[in-house]
Parts: structure tokens; C-alpha cells; sequence
């Protein structure tokens, strides 16, 4: 506004109020002489700034293209929300059944100003199945719920009377709310699917590569299948998953000896 006002006064001039008289004309060599100096000074501002460079691309604000999620956009979006989160003991393989059941309980017994959320964090990993790679989703945490809410006795006897549940983690009869750490550590999968199935939605990559889960676990007792060691006994002492590979201990000229198979060439035992 102060520009508009020096190189425009006479626009913002009080009603009434009298024009300045007017000033001798300039003449021609004046003109001249101005002329130049103003040229002479707008190459000088010219050199001196340089251009203006456009912003780089990563510095641009926008929607996150690789459905990762940091730390400090979980404790976002979980900070400030009303009530504390508790974790429950269910039934291994009744966790997605009990989240169901109270989702529809907390409605039919007006329990929504006490209940407000419940998750079970879950998980996709890669699992070998018959030779060949499989992505599933699985519980992150079995035998476990997690539920925010406002706790009375009320609220209480809710859940704890829901089919499954077998009880609250705390001492005894007294639940104990998680802390903020701990609930950003518990949460973070479930922000991190929700990211993934958005960025999925979008046709954008999802992040992290899922984990590949092998069948064998150290120590398991195994069978080989692959000659010429078919029906030996032997014991599985590392796994690469990622490569469907394992080292196994076997017996051989009275001393265990370390042999490298595909999942393929062995059997697990029952």
C-alpha cells in the first residue's frame, strides 16, 4: 500500500484538499541524462540478484508417495485422542472375533461416551508355502486386543463380559493403561497399514518389503529329502528365509557337519 500511495498520491488526495503546484518542466537533455541512469541502475539491480530458483521437488508440500510413516506422524495422529488405551487378553485365534463383538456391544449397551476404539494390530508377511511365496495378514500380537475408552464399572463389566476376552492386562481386577510410548510402539503397524491400503488405493508403492516368514524355526528337528542323504536325520542351525535356504547339522563320518538345502530338499518333523 505504500508504494501505491508514493507513486500514486494524488489517488488518495482528502476531498477538498488542493493540488501542489506544478513543477517546471524538464527538459530534454535532463530526460536524457535520467534516462541513462535509470538504464545503468536497473542492469545494476539485475546482475546483483540472482534469478530465483524453483523450489525442489522433495521440498514441496504433499500427500506421502511411498506409504512409509515416521514416528512423529503416529504420535500425531494418536495424541490428544479422549480416553487411555488398555491391552486385553483374548483367546489365541478370537482377537479380530472379539474386536467385533465389542464394536457391536458398546453400541446396543450405549457405551460409545466410554468405548471409543478397539484394534488388533495386524501384519503382512511373506510365508513359504509349498515352495512358493504367499503374502497373508496375520496378528501382530496374538492373544491380544487393544481398546481405548473411558474406564468405569460399567465400562468394565462390558468388556469383560465379552465373548473371548479372558480379561484386562493389569493387576488382578485393577487394568493398567498403557503409556504414550507404548501405545505409539503398539499402534504404529496399524497406521502403517492404513497408510499402505491409501497408498495401494493410489497406485503407489506401499513402503517397506513385507517380512518373509520360513516354516523352520533353529533347532527344529528335520528329515532330508534330497539325495544322497534322503531319509537322514537332522537338526536346522540357520535360515534364510528371504532365500528359502537352510543349514542344517547332520551326523556324517561320526561328526556333525554343517549342510546347506533348499526348503525343498528337507521335511519337518511332526
Amino acid at each position: 500500500m505504500s508504494e501505491n500511495v508514493t507513486e500514486h498520491g494524488d489517488l488518495f488526495m482528502e476531498p477538498g484538499a488542493s493540488a501542489p503546484a506544478e513543477e517546471a518542466a524538464p527538459s530534454a537533455d535532463s530526460l536524457t541524462d535520467t534516462t541513462t541512469q535509470e538504464s545503468v541502475a536497473a542492469e545494476q539491480t539485475a546482475d546483483a540478484a540472482p534469478a530465483e530458483e524453483p523450489a525442489p521437488a522433495s521440498s514441496k508440500k504433499g500427500k506421502k508417495k511411498d506409504g512409509i510413516v515416521t514416528e512423529e506422524e503416529v504420535r500425531a495422529k494418536l495424541k490428544g485422542l479422549e480416553g487411555r488405551w488398555y491391552v486385553l487378553h483374548t483367546y489365541s485365534g478370537y482377537e479380530k472375533r472379539v474386536k467385533q463383538d465389542l464394536e457391536v456391544r458398546l453400541v446396543s449397551m450405549n457405551m460409545e461416551d466410554y468405548i471409543f476404539q478397539i484394534e488388533v494390530p495386524m501384519e503382512e508377511v511373506f510365508e513359504v508355502r509349498r515352495g512358493q511365496r504367499k503374502l497373508v495378514s496375520r496378528v501382530r500380537m496374538p492373544g491380544y486386543v487393544l481398546i481405548r475408552m473411558n474406564l468405569t464399572d460399567d465400562s468394565w463389566r462390558v468388556v469383560q463380559s465379552t465373548n473371548g476376552v479372558t480379561g484386562f492386562v493389569g493387576n488382578g481386577r485393577t487394568p493398567v493403561a498403557l503409556t504414550f510410548d507404548e501405545v505409539v510402539t503398539m499402534l504404529t503397524p496399524v497406521v502403517e497399514a492404513a497408510a499402505a491400503d491409501e497408498a495401494r488405493a493410489a497406485g503407489l508403492p506401499t513402503g517397506a518389503t513385507p517380512e518373509t516368514i520360513a516354516p523352520f524355526e533353529v533347532g527344529d528337528p528335520v528329515t532330508l529329502t534330497a539325495e544322497p542323504w534322503a531319509g537322514m536325520p537332522a537338526t536346522v542351525s540357520e535360515i534364510d528365509a528371504e532365500n528359502q535356504r537352510l543349514t542344517v547339522m547332520m551326523t556324517l563320518v561320526g561328526q556333525e557337519t554343517p549342510v546347506e538345502l533348499s526348503f525343498a530338499q528337507v521335511r519337518k518333523e511332526d
